[in-house]
């Protein structure tokens, strides 16, 4: 088993203003990609009936009042790269109590970061982006497009567009190491 690392990270997984021809998420090539990284994911515990179980600590939106992260690398349809899992819980209010003794019940949904091989989009640092439900089904955003891809890319909301920003950063939110030092 990888060693993990655990800590927070935030990120926006629904995409908004963006007509579903014109977006660069959520076709079908990225949900059959978001299915791989999701099959990595559980046979790593990180999602899935037996995932490993974390102390919870307290988020905001858009993720959850409660959520677990995880760093670590994973190695998808023959590509190593970094990873960030992070599950969001709720609803508002909810406690870590409540959250450790129902994990399961609490769940909803689990956002991911992957960095897929140069190429796939140098502009984006090459993240793949995809927020799947509980069950490992991908979300979708209310115009019904699958949130797996470039999720927010050229838009004014959603995962690129919270996360890279202006700046063109990888912008984790929780913590000022270099996550790619935390993850040799």
């Amino acid at each position: 088993m990888r060693h993990l690392v655990m800590t927070a990270a935030a990120a926006a997984f629904s995409a908004t203003g963006a007509v579903a021809q014109d977006a660069p998420f959520g076709s079908e090539e990225d949900a059959a990609y978001a299915a791989l990284l999701w099959d990595v994911m559980v046979a790593e515990r990180l999602a899935g009936d037996n995932a490993i179980i974390a102390f919870p600590y307290e988020g905001s939106d858009p993720h959850g009042m409660m959520l677990e992260t995880f760093y670590t690398r994973a190695t998808v349809d023959g590509h190593e790269g970094r990873l960030i899992v992070k599950r969001n819980y709720g609803p508002a209010g909810v406690s870590v109590d409540e959250v450790l003794g129902d994990p399961a019940g609490h769940l909803g949904a689990v956002t991911v970061m992957f960095q897929r091989a140069e190429g796939y989009d140098d502009e984006t640092g090459n993240w793949f982006w995809v927020k799947y439900l509980p069950d490992g089904s991908l979300d979708k955003n209310p115009a019904g497009m699958q949130l797996a891809g470039l999720v927010g890319k050229g838009a004014d909301a959603g995962c690129i567009a919270c996360h890279m920003g202006a700046g063109g950063e990888d912008m984790i939110f929780t913590t000022d190491a270099d996550v790619a030092m935390m993850m040799k």
